[in-house]
């Protein structure tokens, strides 16, 4: 039998996404009976908000269950249009915008479209986990712009210069952050802007998924500045802000040659996303943002709850994050100790995994989003969950020597 993988390179150099695999291992212990508290999950513990299951009910009752458009219904861009217009001051044309099967695939589609074998995409870290194995599937090269705790992970202009090169295509980012809930202020994007305005080749991806978790200020987009606009892609979608992640309901808004660019690409893999997702998207951004304040309320709450909580155990180093609903702890003081077996804690990875196996808690290691001395916990769980979750690691980190 011949020895030779049948999978493409492509597939093989791809890493498994850490956050799913943490997921899974979690779900595996659960299924043995075992107590886990997942906090590896980007997931909302809401409910899909009433009024947007019932516009999905409707939806169905009036037949929207045939192929839609491959950009999307024209109603449902129409409604992503107004609502650039009305919380974010953005002027768009419905066909500037692109809807697609969740973020994840809007950010897909905008790589696959803009990069070539070899094209550079800078990346400030740490980052969600699947933007460098996405530039890997576009045969590009990440390069990365390291920041850390004491920067509130957030780069510099300086920064942004110096990683620039003649082959970069991309620059790419998320605020608010996952995984570290870092927000952009306006002045901290303008300063970023004045370095691309110098290099009118590079495009700029803007992850705005969170953009309604946010804790300090409205929400900034770096496509309010005129002068880059027309490079700037917008990804956004509805799945945190409406607790809609199973739905699969994501879109960009950029200039027309990329967005027809996408609405190509998207004709020859999965076509239009979800018929009923996107009757319920309307209804979603037409009936206002009531929900999304409740849900916003509650996050705020857990967010301090968690921040005393990570204060109180000793060797663990955070911030205080300004949006989406994680904490990035610093975590390395605990490199080089051994569990009760003698297994030495080598890195972050390690420190999740023996988290997991040992406090049932699951959490995913920093090294998955480009920082090595940290983990992610997420807070979207209970606070009673939240509570027994730290007690956990606490007890847990305590144990190790």
């Amino acid at each position: 039998m011949s020895t030779k993988t049948i999978l493409s390179d492509r597939i093989n150099n791809l890493s498994e996404s850490a956050t799913l695999k943490m997921t899974k291992l979690g779900r595996e212990l659960a299924s043995q009976g075992i107590n886990v508290i997942s906090l590896s999950v980007g997931e909302p513990d809401f409910n899909t908000p009433e009024h947007v299951k019932e516009a999905a009910k409707v939806a169905l009752d009036e037949n929207y269950t045939r192929y839609s458009p491959v950009p999307g219904y024209p109603d449902l861009r129409q409604a992503i249009v107004n609502k650039l217009k009305k919380e974010n001051n953005l002027d768009y044309d419905v066909s500037q915008i692109v809807v697609s099967t969740g973020a994840k695939q809007s950010l897909s589609n905008v790589i696959l479209t803009l990069i070539n074998p070899g094209d550079e995409v800078i990346i400030p870290t740490p980052y969600w986990v699947s933007y460098s194995e996405m530039v890997v599937l576009a045969e590009g090269k990440s390069v990365f712009i390291d920041t850390d705790i004491d920067s509130n992970f957030k780069i510099t202009a300086e920064q942004l210069a110096a990683a620039i090169t003649p082959k970069s295509k991309i620059f790419m980012f998320s605020s608010p952050c996952n995984p570290t809930g870092s927000v952009y202020t306006k002045d901290e994007l303008e300063a970023l802007v004045k370095v691309f305005e110098k290099h009118p080749d590079i495009y700029i991806i803007s992850d705005e998924i969170y953009e309604h978790i946010n804790f300090v200020d409205q929400h900034e987009s770096i496509a309010q500045f005129d002068s880059i606009k027309d490079r700037v892609i917008i990804v956004n979608g509805f799945s945190k802000a409406f607790a809609m992640t199973g739905w699969r309901l994501g879109y960009i808004a950029a200039n027309k040659e990329i967005a027809a660019a996408n609405d190509k690409l998207q004709g020859q893999t999965t076509s239009g996303t979800c018929s009923i997702s996107q009757r319920a998207g309307i209804v979603a951004y037409e009936q206002g943002l009531e929900t999304v304040n409740v849900m916003k309320e509650a996050f705020a709450r857990r967010r301090q709850l968690v921040y005393d909580l990570l204060n109180a155990i000793p060797g663990v180093k955070t911030n205080l994050p300004d949006g989406a609903f994680y904490f990035f702890p610093e975590i390395s003081s605990f490199f080089g100790k051994k569990d009760a077996d003698g297994n030495v804690i080598k890195d972050s990875s390690d420190l999740a995994l023996y988290l997991l196996n040992v406090g049932h808690v699951a959490t995913v290691g920093g090294d998955s989003f480009g920082n090595n001395n940290y983990i992610r916990l997420s807070y979207a769980a209970s606070d009673d969950s939240l509570k027994e979750a730290l007690r956990r690691i606490k007890e847990a980190l305590g144990k190790l020597s």
